[in-house]
């Protein structure tokens, strides 16, 4: 960690005149990509103008989403949404709307938690059901082999997953052939 900073401060980013950010953290030049990264990791940071010293983070993260959406990938915001959300700029609702989309991501995130816990514990306590996750990781694996530039090589895990899954088929099998004896 850098000297001047605080435990549980936010790392400054300063953005120069010629767009290049700068983690004043790390003592090194990074890219938006970089900064999304932080996000996603849950890395407090700020971006400030490097010569007026204005917080511009807010105008940066919204950049980072405009080049998500715009770089040809699968995109998240429909353009419903988009045109509600330019609709509100200037009405009397605009004051309401970032409280108002903060307390749904908040709840979307909660939710997305608790379902990914439900789903965990089920898994853990029922073996067919990690039977079927483990299947359906196994036919990720096939499919992206079929895909141009795929993976054909498993990756270890999936290895490991692959022999896992043949050991309880096995298992599963060797019950079936005595309850039928």
């Amino acid at each position: 960690m850098a000297k001047n900073r605080k435990e549980g401060d936010p790392i400054v980013v300063k953005k120069y005149a010629n767009r290049r950010l700068y983690n004043t953290d790390t003592s090194s030049y990074i890219t938006l990509d970089d900064l999304a990264t932080m996000v996603r990791d849950n890395t407090d940071f700020e971006v400030v103008d490097a010569k007026t010293g204005e917080d511009i983070t807010h105008a940066i993260l919204t950049q980072i989403i405009v080049d998500q959406e715009a770089s040809g990938g699968e995109q998240m915001l429909p353009v419903s949404f988009l045109r509600d959300l330019i609709s509100m700029y200037g009405n009397s609702m605009q004051s309401m709307m970032p409280s108002y989309l903060e307390a749904s991501m908040a709840s979307f995130r909660k939710n997305r938690e608790q379902l990914h816990e439900a789903f965990q514990q089920g898994i853990a306590a029922n073996p067919f059901a990690r039977l079927a996750e483990t299947n359906f990781k196994m036919m990720q694996g096939a499919a992206q082999a079929w895909i141009p530039g795929g993976s054909v090589q498993p990756s270890p895990t999936q290895s490991d997953e692959l022999a896992e899954l043949r050991a309880q088929m096995a298992a599963m099998q060797k019950k079936l052939d005595e309850m039928g004896d």
